[in-house]
Parts: C-alpha cells; sequence; structure tokens
C-alpha cells in the first residue's frame, strides 16, 4: 500500500493499490466482473485503513475538511459534496442520528438516489443532502414565533427549540423538506452543521464520519451564491434555487446525462392531511362568508331582509368561527405556548393570519352580542353600556368592522400557502378556492337560517333577494366545481409535473375522497337549490320540505368543502429534495 502525494494545504487519505486497468476491446465480461471484485468499497477501505493504522490522527485529518478561519464579511459556511465520493453508506447519516442524539425515527441527513441514461448507457448517482443553510430561509420568514435564526458570522441558520409551538409551518414553507417535526417533542428539529462541534474547530458528525471525505465545510461567497441561483441549476429534481438561495455546492467531475431525475420522481402517496388545518379553514371561511351574505343582503334589501333571523345567522356564525379558531390549537404540538404567534408579524403571514381571525373573532362576538343585548336590561342598564350611543346605531358599523376583518383573515389565509410558492398552492387558484368556499357556506348558510326561523317560510324564497341567493349558490358551486374538475387536464400532459401528481393521487389513492367531494358538492350547492328555488312558488310545497331541504343542502355543502380542504393537503406533493427507491 502507498501513500498519496499531499500538499502543503491539503492531505488525502491513503489509498489501496488496486490491479492495473487493462484497456483490451476483447476483454470478456467475466474478466470485468473478476476485475471488478478486487475494488474494495469505501466501508471496506476505511476499516483496512484502522487495521493497518494507516489513518492520521482525527485532529489531523478532519481539520482539512473545514474551513481554517471564521467567515469574512460576505461569507458563511456551506456544505460542499464531492457526488463522485459520495458512495450512498449512510454513515452520514448513522453520525448525524448517533451525535445529535436524535430520537428514533427522525433523521435530519438523508441519502438520495439519481438516476438516468439509456438502457444502453445507464448511469445512477447518490446524493446525501440536510439543511442547507440558505442565504434567504423560508423556514425563518415564515415562522410566526421567531424559533429561526442565522448566525450573522457563520450564515448558519438555527432552530430555537424552545422557542417552537410545533406549527410545522416552516415544514410548509422549506422547499428542500430540511426541518422536520418531532412528535413527542411537540417541536420542529433540524441540521445545525454541528455549530457547536465547528466553534471548537471539530468537523460536523456527517463530515466526521465520510470515509470516503465527500462532504466537507467550505466558504460560501454569498454574492456569487446569488448569481449562481439565478441559473435555477441545483440538483435534478429539487426546487429552483432562486427560492431561498441554498449554500450546498454539488461537484462533479463525471459528465452526467441531462435526464437524470430522483430514484422516487414518479412515485405519488398522499400527503399528511392536517386535519385541525381542514376544520379551521373551512369553518373561518364558513363564518366570514355568513356575516358577509348577511351584510349583503341588508345592503341591497333592506334591514328587513334579515330582521327575522339576523341575531340567530350572527350567533350561529359566530359559534363556527370560534370551532374554527379553537380546532387550530390541536394543530400545535405545543398548544400551551400558542401566544406567542403573534410575534413574526412583520416576516409571517401565519402570524397575520391569526392576528386578522383574532381581530374578526373580537368584532363579531360585539355584532352578535348586539342583537341580544336590549332583551337584557340588567346587563344594558350598566354604566359602560349607558355612555355608548343606542344598540341598533353601533350595529350597522360593527358589522363592516366583521366583514372587513373578516375578509382580511381569508386573505391571509390565502397568503398563508401561496408564500410556500408550490405550484398547487399558488395564489390565485387558493385564492378562488377560498373565496368561493366562503361564498358557498356562507349563501347556504343564511339560507338555511332564514327557512328555519322566517314566519313565512315559502313566502321566503318567493322573495327577489332569497331568490337570487339561490341561483348564486348554485353558481359559484358550479363554477368551483369546473375548476377542480380543470386539474384533470393535466393527467394528458407528458410532464410528471407537480400538478400532474396532484390529479394522479385524486384518481388513484385519494380517488374516493374525490368521488365523494364532487357529489357531495353538487347535491348541496347546486341539485337542491336548484329544486327549492323551481318549488318554491309551488303552493303545494310544505315548509317542513323546504326547511329539511335547506338542512340537507347546507350539510351537503359542509361535507363537500371538508373534503375539498383535506384534498387540498392530502393531494399536495410535497418539495423535497431527490429521495431512495422504496
Amino acid at each position: 500500500m502507498s501513500v498519496a502525494k499531499v500538499s502543503d494545504t491539503h492531505f488525502r487519505l491513503p489509498i489501496v493499490n488496486s490491479t492495473p486497468k487493462i484497456h483490451d476491446n476483447n476483454k470478456g465480461l467475466l474478466d470485468s466482473l473478476l476485475a471488478d471484485q478486487q475494488k474494495l468499497t469505501a466501508v471496506e477501505k476505511f476499516s483496512k485503513m484502522h487495521e493497518e493504522h494507516a489513518l492520521p490522527a482525527q485532529s489531523k485529518y478532519y481539520r482539512d475538511l473545514i474551513p481554517l478561519e471564521k467567515p469574512k464579511p460576505g461569507q458563511q459556511y456551506g456544505f460542499e459534496v464531492d457526488l463522485d465520493a459520495c458512495t450512498a453508506c449512510k454513515a452520514c447519516v448513522t453520525a448525524c442520528h448517533s451525535l445529535n442524539g436524535l430520537d428514533d425515527n427522525e433523521v435530519w441527513r438523508s441519502v438520495g438516489l439519481l438516476h438516468g441514461g439509456t438502457p444502453q448507457t445507464p448511469a445512477q448517482q447518490s446524493v446525501t443532502t440536510a439543511c442547507h443553510h440558505c442565504l434567504d430561509p423560508a423556514c425563518m420568514t415564515g415562522c410566526p414565533v421567531k424559533a429561526y435564526e442565522k448566525d450573522p458570522i457563520t450564515g448558519i441558520v438555527k432552530h430555537l427549540d424552545d422557542q417552537c409551538i410545533g406549527c410545522q409551518y416552516c415544514i410548509l414553507m422549506c422547499p428542500y423538506d430540511a426541518p422536520k417535526f418531532n412528535p413527542e417533542r411537540g417541536i420542529v428539529r433540524k441540521c445545525d452543521m454541528c455549530s457547536d462541534r465547528l466553534a471548537n474547530d471539530e468537523a460536523p458528525a456527517c463530515v466526521q464520519s465520510c470515509p470516503n471525505g465527500a462532504i466537507r465545510i467550505t466558504m460560501v461567497d454569498q454574492q456569487q451564491a446569488v448569481q449562481e441561483s439565478q441559473t435555477s441549476l441545483f440538483l435534478p429534481g429539487a426546487a429552483a434555487p432562486e427560492i431561498t438561495i441554498p449554500t450546498t455546492t454539488y461537484k462533479t467531475q463525471k459528465s452526467l446525462p441531462r435526464n437524470m431525475l430522483p430514484a422516487d420522481f414518479y412515485q405519488v402517496s398522499r400527503e399528511h392531511s392536517h386535519p385541525p388545518l381542514v376544520a379551521m379553514l373551512v369553518l373561518t371561511q364558513l363564518s366570514v362568508g355568513a356575516f358577509c351574505v348577511s351584510l349583503a343582503l341588508n345592503e341591497l334589501l333592506g334591514a328587513q331582509a334579515t330582521r327575522d333571523f339576523g341575531g340567530h345567522s350572527a350567533t350561529f356564525a359566530l359559534v363556527f368561527g370560534i370551532a374554527a379558531l379553537k380546532a387550530s390549537l390541536f394543530h400545535l404540538g405545543r398548544p400551551q405556548f400558542a401566544f406567542r404567534a403573534f410575534l413574526g408579524l412583520k416576516t409571517s403571514w401565519l402570524s397575520r393570519e391569526i392576528l386578522g381571525f383574532s381581530l374578526f373573532a373580537g368584532a363579531a362576538t360585539l355584532y352578535a352580542a348586539s342583537f341580544w343585548l336590549p332583551a337584557l336590561p340588567s346587563i344594558s342598564a350598566l354604566p359602560v353600556l349607558s355612555a355608548l350611543p343606542p344598540i341598533e346605531h353601533l350595529q350597522a358599523p360593527l358589522s363592516y368592522a366583521v366583514a372587513l376583518s373578516g375578509i382580511l383573515g381569508v386573505f391571509c389565509s390565502v397568503m398563508v400557502y401561496a408564500a410556500t410558492q408550490r405550484e398547487h398552492w399558488r395564489g390565485a387558484l387558493t385564492g378562488f378556492k377560498f373565496a368561493t368556499t366562503a361564498a358557498i357556506l356562507g349563501s347556504s348558510t343564511v339560507l338555511m337560517i332564514g327557512l328555519l326561523l322566517s314566519a313565512e317560510h315559502a313566502a321566503l324564497l318567493l322573495t327577489r333577494g332569497f331568490r337570487a341567493l339561490s341561483a348564486f349558490l348554485c353558481v359559484v358551486t358550479a363554477l368551483k366545481l369546473l375548476v377542480e374538475l380543470s386539474m384533470f387536464r393535466h393527467l394528458r400532459k407528458r410532464s410528471h409535473s407537480t400538478l400532474k401528481r396532484s390529479a394522479i393521487l385524486m384518481t388513484g389513492e385519494l380517488k374516493g375522497a374525490t368521488g365523494w367531494r364532487f357529489a357531495c358538492g353538487a347535491l348541496g350547492g347546486i341539485v337542491l337549490p336548484a329544486l327549492s328555488l323551481f318549488s318554491a312558488p309551488n303552493s303545494g310545497v310544505s315548509s317542513e320540505v323546504l326547511m329539511a331541504m335547506a338542512v340537507v343542502a347546507f350539510l351537503f355543502c359542509l361535507a363537500g368543502e371538508f373534503l375539498e380542504r383535506y384534498l387540498f393537503f392530502a393531494a399536495a406533493p410535497a418539495s423535497k429534495m431527490p429521495g431512495g427507491l422504496s
């Protein structure tokens, strides 16, 4: 065995002499296979070096794989991966797990696989990935409690475990799937480049463990990283680098085929459906929609349009709004610290959404209470209330405050998902879905409450306003279902885009939920409102039948929107780094 020559500044692993390659065009397949068997794997090489005491002292060897000085202004640390040296042995994964004391099934570093080429000249490449410590980390921008910080000197993006409330929004924001939720601890955790070890001139776990030296820490020029991100070249199958500007560098001396793709590129499976978020989104939009529809009827037809049921409608919408906010707490890993969610107002749309709906809940409570306070003389006589203008004079401005704060909350909900820059959650499509949910559930709610509490049930549907509202419900529902059906046109496209994966999920693994979603939406939002619309003038239709139709239509609409929001999450393929075969 001989030792490779070294320069003044770099040290190289000892290499094991191998049989010289024989360039013989007539060399048989058997000889080729026998020659390949003489080559040691990375793990075998490393073991042999230990047995022969050929490795240098750890401090000398690994010192060459980390920078010799701290970053200067305009620089930061970053991972550099030599793809030619990576053999997918997963020593980096094991070391990261062990030295960081990770829990079972918790992984901060993973190894994926790229493959491509042609049947005659196939190619594959293993890829090790972890957090990229981006220049513009989306996880830090989106966090509502400021549980992330970017070290001003090293550029390392750190997660503050004690500050985290487990909302998991950073997981949705990160296009590379770096943050990982730990359900046992109720928080998110991620790679911090073993910053404590680097501070003491020790190599990170992954760097130290790689037997081939495929991972190292290098100095990254931030301006150069920005310029390189504009080329949109990072890794096949990974998100475009201009979103967050990752600092990890992948290098290779090989000329890889242009059709290299992740091994799991064509695999699709349902994502986490986030039931608390489904409930929160649907019910807040129901509440906002009901208040806005009532306000619209009062503006168009006068206060007498909702005189018989205005208070009940406001109270019904308020109850669902409060229930939505309570449901959102079940999404948190540590709900007892939910009060911290306002800390990220400057950068996080999630913080803004929480503020918007908090204002909405307060205004809605006051507006609903304004209908019942006059019936409670003991409360109305309180000095605090007696100093205020008559309650009927406050209802109009309160109704506008409720509507405006509710619309603000729904807009922030749209931006929460649009900010992730995922194609299936783009702002225009998400905004359309959330707005039409509010319109559908708001209309069906007001129709149901109006028919249940109006003195003349059949006569109510004869009024111009409520006939228009029934027609509006039919039109909006039909339009929304048509837009959702348009998703399936991507099945015809050759490219395996994100939207095509969603369509594959909806027609495959999630076809049951998809079928029920369209059935419930059509029955509750089109068929039953149309029947009531055409049946109302006929004196033979009893009030009980009209009320039952209104209740059933509302329940079908509600079920349909719950299923649509379930598919919104479950049929949305995650953005991540290349994975392996499963």
